[in-house]
């Protein structure tokens, strides 16, 4: 009885020593030999580690494709727009244009009406000089008057001539965005598409593995760029908009990542940093490449709570900096709106929109 007791409490202290062994984050053990009706054993980590560097390379291709879309789809919104404005200038113009003729045509029936006797036959053939001479003065003033309307009817056809000329390249332009759009979105379909069959491959332990191996990656990262004691020289403090800009961020924690999304269900990474600027009342451009390009950089050690952390050599994901070594991102397809360690990611630098 005793013998049995011990035996059942030497067992359970080998479960919890192996359960402790096989949750411990980056711990290696060897696999038993698969019984025919076990479950596959889960590949290696060097091997779940070339599943990981596939799929960040297809996620981040995903990503850079996500930004040409976005960066196209904001061209054809400001060609749109342009095309809009144009039109109704045409519009203006040949209404304009209209009133012009219908002045020009009463001029000429005018001048039939009255046979078009040029002021010195008139003052010859008339019995009251003075008056012919008054009419002189004011026939004079006609004259003035119909050239400065010809000018004005041929300055108008030619606006006109202009305006519908921009609209054809603004259709052209825009022609050619759709396209462009039509093409980046695919690439992003592809590449999305290709990173979930790769991950459908995978066991539920091979997928719990693998999330493992992420989070290690992303904690080492962090832990590495927090150990270069940045975050002691780092004590900027947030403006009033760029307070604003977090607190929105924040009530879109948990919210799903979608390409080309900007809220307010669902957002990909610049499209929750330029919803969250512009709910501070400062707009800023849509993608994380024309953020980068366009808005003020900062020395990391110099960056506050609102700046926007930009990552990686191409700048195809952007995040905004919370404080505390910390970041709120929305950061690939499948995952949600998250916080997340500012240096998880390979930073290439820092960008402050309200400088």
């Amino acid at each position: 009885m005793g013998w049995g007791k011990r035996s059942i409490l030497s067992a359970a202290v080998t479960v919890v020593c192996a359960v402790t062994v096989l949750s411990a984050p980056g711990t290696a053990f060897a696999a038993p030999k698969p019984s025919p009706s076990a479950s596959p054993t889960p590949p290696p980590s060097k091997d779940l580690e070339k599943v990981r560097a596939q799929l960040d390379k297809l996620y981040h291709d995903a990503a850079v494709a996500t930004d040409a879309y976005n960066a196209a789809e904001e061209k054809t919104k400001q060609q749109s727009a342009e095309i809009v404005a144009l039109a109704q200038k045409i519009d203006e113009g040949q209404q304009n244009l209209a009133r012009l003729k219908d002045q020009a045509g009463a001029a000429a029936r005018e001048q039939y009406r009255t046979g078009g006797v040029p002021p010195t036959a008139q003052f010859l053939l008339s019995d009251d000089p003075g008056q012919v001479l008054d009419g002189a003065g004011l026939v004079l003033q006609g004259q003035r008057a119909t050239k400065s309307l010809m000018s004005e009817l041929t300055s108008t056809q030619q606006q006109l001539q202009a305006y519908a000329h921009d609209a054809t390249e603004q259709w052209k332009k825009l022609d050619a965005e759709r396209q462009a759009k039509a093409v980046a979105k695919k690439k992003v379909q592809q590449q999305i598409d290709a990173a979930e069959k790769l991950e459908s491959q995978l066991e539920k332990k091979e997928k719990e593995r693998l999330d493992q191996l992420e989070q290690q990656a992303a904690l080492k990262a962090q832990t590495d760029w927090l150990d270069t004691g940045i975050l002691k020289r780092i004590h900027g403090k947030a403006s009033a908009q760029g307070e604003k800009a977090v607190a929105f961020a924040t009530e879109q924690l948990g919210k799903p990542y979608v390409w080309g999304a900007e809220g307010p269900k669902s957002y990909d990474c610049s499209g929750l940093t330029s919803q969250a600027w512009a709910a501070a009342g400062h707009p800023i451009p849509r993608t994380s490449q024309e953020q980068w390009q366009q808005l003020k950089h900062v020395d990391v050690q110099d960056m506050r709570p609102g700046d926007l952390i930009i990552y990686f050599d191409d700048a195809s994901h952007v995040a905004i900096y919370i404080g505390d070594g910390a970041i709120i991102q929305a950061p690939r397809p499948g995952r949600t709106v998250t916080i997340a360690g500012a240096g998880s990611m390979q930073i290439l630098g820092v960008v402050r929109p309200d400088a």
